[in-house]
């Protein structure tokens, strides 16, 4: 059994940047792809990034060049660091895991909300 709990939100002012966390409890993190969604009011959960077992990212394009997803296999965390903010970066932001050779996320955080002030 796979659970996430994502911690860093919080209310930030545009421009300004921000770092949130997901601490991966279970065995096998190295067999999973960990994302990063967001859900803001209204809208639909979009993947913001994600980062396979060896690193590769993918990104968003709304964030793109502004944010950067990382991962530490040896203390299974998860990482998104988010520069330049702005106001429609606003929502609750979850982390997801979904094993290499699924292409479901299986296993989601409870979220945490992002607000950006402008």
């Amino acid at each position: 059994q796979v659970e996430l709990s994502e911690s860093g939100g919080g209310l930030v002012q545009a421009g300004d940047s921000l770092s949130l966390s997901c601490l991966y409890y279970g065995s096998t993190f190295s067999r999973y792809v960990m994302g990063w969604f967001r859900q803001a009011p209204g809208k639909q959960r979009e993947l913001v990034a994600a980062i396979t077992p060896g690193s590769s990212t993918q990104y968003a394009d709304s964030v793109k060049g502004r944010s950067t997803i990382t991962r530490d296999n040896a203390n299974y965390m998860v990482y998104l660091r988010m520069n330049s903010l702005k106001p429609e970066d606003t929502a609750v932001y979850y982390c997801a895991a979904r094993d290499l050779a699924r292409g479901e996320y299986d296993y989601w955080g409870q979220g945490t909300q992002v607000t950006v002030s402008s």
